[in-house]
């Protein structure tokens, strides 16, 4: 009896860290002074990914724009309504990834065992770090409301992989959404 106890005792701690270790975090910030005073009941998007970047085809591919996008108005449908022209508010949004690098032990290149004379440690770790982000402005002013972004790399992956860690970047980062707009009155 008491073994049938114990294993979901264990359990319960390592499944809450696991969870805990694969949220995403956001970094929000608003623009207090006027978030107030505008009110968004409806929305057009700002722009679309242009040029021909590297990235185009990897991390900011026109599908990986659509997911996006398809994302993004899916949570701001709860009273905010896309329109071709006279929005209330812009939505800018972005998705990007560059390479980073973690020396072991807090050693910066070129130091490390050996130094001067070559690198025979262990050397350092790359990785890619991927963000995106969405960003909210007055359509009448273009000055920015909101922006959100979390760290959510789309190297290398497709289909419902990438359509996978887009939905959990944008509800993660709607989760900060400063205010919801209120339905307009009938009239």
């Amino acid at each position: 009896m008491l073994k049938h106890l114990l294993r979901p005792c264990l359990m319960a701690p390592v499944l809450c860290l696991t969870a805990a270790c694969t949220s995403l975090y956001v970094r929000s910030d608003v623009n207090r002074t006027l978030v107030s005073s505008v009110q968004c009941h409806t929305f057009a998007w700002a722009g679309s990914f242009h040029g021909k970047s590297p990235l185009r085809d990897t991390v900011a591919n026109p599908v990986n724009e659509d997911r996006l996008r398809a994302a993004i108005a899916a949570h701001l449908s709860g009273g905010v309504q896309p329109v071709a022209g006279n929005a209330d508010c812009l939505v800018g949004y972005g998705i990007g990834s560059h390479a980073m690098a973690d020396y072991p032990y807090g050693w910066g290149y070129p130091y490390g065992w050996g130094y001067p004379y070559g690198w025979w440690g262990p050397g350092p770790y790359v990785y890619r770090e991927g963000i995106i982000a969405v960003d909210l402005y007055d359509a009448k002013s273009r000055q920015p409301l909101w922006h959100a972004s979390v760290e959510q790399s789309l190297y290398g992956v497709s289909g419902t992989e990438a359509e996978k860690r887009i939905d959990a970047a944008v509800a993660a980062i709607f989760n900060k959404y400063p205010y919801r707009a209120e339905p307009r009155a009938a009239g």
